[in-house]
């Protein structure tokens, strides 16, 4: 399912060019808000666009993309709404199913009206627009249902994108090879991933005192905040719009990335994504 040419080099991005893409990209995320808003979907920015907001008023001048979290019960309800009552055919929300493959672990909206394409999605039949990534947050329960939680996000990340982490270990990587390798076919693979979906998510956020992220990767899946930090959202001025991030967004941001404040080494202000080609002024369909 992956882009495996090494010899294909990502494209690169100069300072005026993020500044376009960010632009655009605030599009989508005015009509997000708005639809949001009218359907009592809750939504928080997580990851650099929380930093931005506090940080820079906007985005984050090297940051690509746009990340957000939602309470599992309205991450489910996105995609059925948003097919029924989205008004603006412009913008697609898409989730792995029986009818599409994103190779992505998560609900993404995406502008259709450029074309942006990810080298890990070459190979991928989707829209490649300019997409917005959209997080589940799920309750996070103690002992060994915590530990089995953990097992069943690795799991449905593994079959869903049947793709082997090559950046978590060598260990994981390995096992990741042998389950591939045992359990093939897409139909298979489908009833796994589903499987371990509804086991990862079945611990409802009113019954625990932690909150998790089991679509980002083992790094942040391991983190367990504090329930009351998502309880609500407050409005912080992004690219003059007002926009919501968590009312505990400095617990969450300390847990998350440290020091949040504080500007990275120059050699980590980069574009994260690596990108095949990027057309911001021609429709992806």
């Amino acid at each position: 399912m992956e882009n495996t040419d090494k010899s294909v080099q990502p494209v690169k991005l100069d300072s005026a060019t993020i500044r376009r893409l960010q632009l655009k990209e605030l599009d989508t995320l005015k009509y997000f808000k708005e639809f949001c808003d009218e359907h009592k979907l809750m939504f928080y920015f997580c990851g650099g666009c929380c930093i931005g907001a506090l940080r820079n008023g906007g985005f984050i001048p090297w940051d690509d993309d746009i990340d957000v979290f939602m309470p599992r019960s309205d991450y489910e309800r996105l995609p059925k709404l948003w097919k029924k009552y989205s008004k603006n055919p412009r913008f697609l929300c898409l989730k792995t199913d029986d009818e599409v493959f994103t190779g992505n672990i998560f609900t993404t909206i995406v502008d259709t009206n450029s074309t942006c394409v990810k080298l890990n999605q070459v190979d991928i039949d989707v829209p490649h627009g300019l997409v917005m990534d959209v997080f589940p947050l799920d309750g996070c329960p103690k002992g060994f249902k915590r530990k089995a939680q953990k097992l069943w996000a690795m799991i449905y990340a593994l079959f869903l994108a049947q793709v082997v982490p090559e950046k978590h270990g060598g260990i994981i990587a390995f096992g990741s090879r042998v389950l591939l390798g045992i359990f093939r076919g897409d139909k298979l693979r489908r009833k796994i991933w589903r499987l371990a979906e509804r086991k990862m998510s079945k611990y409802k956020i009113k019954d625990c005192e932690s909150i998790t992220e089991l679509c980002a990767g083992p790094k942040y899946m391991s983190l367990e905040y504090p329930k009351q930090i998502f309880e609500s959202a407050v409005l912080k001025e992004f690219e003059g719009e007002m926009m919501p991030i968590p009312v505990g967004y400095d617990t969450y941001l300390k847990m998350a990335f440290g020091d949040y404040m504080k500007l990275p080494p120059e050699s980590e202000q980069v574009p994260h994504h690596d990108l095949y080609m990027l057309d911001l002024d021609t429709p992806c369909c």
